[in-house]
């Protein structure tokens, strides 16, 4: 792995060695900022795009990702307070929930943090098996964020199956813009969204987004995947700022975050 930007000052040549980056050093790369004094904490997105935009190939991430992507997911999961996904996400990718590993356990211990981040998954209609290990065998209770008028027998099931219903919104309707707020009320500061699309699209239009983690596959995927962010347009698209750009075997890790 390289870093491409920044360049240090003043550069040498070891910082542009091609080499394996341990986790201390991602861990380094992608620290959060402090949290923000608006009680929202910090609201972060790692997404990963084909060259010609696809967010997924026959409906996963993972045929687009590499060994690489992957240690900068495990660190980013590793140093976030929650991750926040939408169901059909949670469905189709198969979550499960967070693991702790011991490469992060100190530094955790060190921030406040639990051994593993919170799953908090995003559903307006519940339509989720709570028989999963995902809400029956976590570390820590996944978290369900819904709407006041949530169907009252899967209410139920989520509340038997030991998770942590939150309504965030009226009606069928999840509120996103109410979300890290919400979070930040039970001490989730750091907080890291996988998508999919249409969450990312929503977090995005409601102005809440504040950093953009995005692997660039050097692959072309055709067909008709959504791009990483769904729904409307914005009615002025939202400019971010590049922070820094890493790569490895021809996959770019630009990190962007909003002006």
């Amino acid at each position: 792995m390289r870093r491409l930007f920044p360049s240090p000052a003043p550069a040498t040549a070891a910082d542009f060695e091609d080499r394996e980056w341990g986790l201390d050093e991602l861990a380094d790369a992608y620290a959060y900022p402090d949290t923000t004094e608006d009680g929202h904490g910090w609201l972060r997105a790692n997404m990963v795009s084909s060259l010609d935009g696809a967010a997924h190939h026959e409906g996963r991430s993972q045929p687009l990702s590499c060994p690489a992507d992957m240690r900068i997911f495990g660190t980013l999961r590793g140093l976030a307070d929650a991750v926040v996904v939408g169901a059909e996400t949670a469905r189709q990718e198969g979550y499960r929930p967070a693991r702790a590993r011991e490469a992060f356990a100190a530094a955790r211990a060190a921030r406040g943090q639990g051994p593993a981040p919170v799953i908090a998954v995003v559903s307006a209609g519940l339509d989720l098996d709570f028989g999963l290990p995902l809400f029956t065998e976590p570390l820590v209770p996944t978290i369900v964020l819904t709407g006041s008028a949530a169907p009252a027998d899967r209410l139920d099931r989520a509340r038997k199956s030991g998770a942590e219903v939150i309504v965030c919104g009226e009606g069928r309707m999840v509120d996103v813009r109410r979300i890290p707020a919400v979070l930040a009320g039970r001490g989730l500061t750091r907080l890291l969204t996988e998508g999919g699309p249409k969450l990312l699209g929503q977090f995005a239009g409601a102005g809440v987004l504040d950093e953009l983690c995005l692997s660039l596959a050097p692959m072309i995927a055709a067909g008709t995947a959504p791009r990483i962010a769904g729904g409307p347009p914005l009615l002025v698209p939202e400019r971010f700022a590049l922070r820094s750009v890493l790569e490895e075997e021809g996959f770019l890790f630009t990190t962007y975050r909003r002006i």
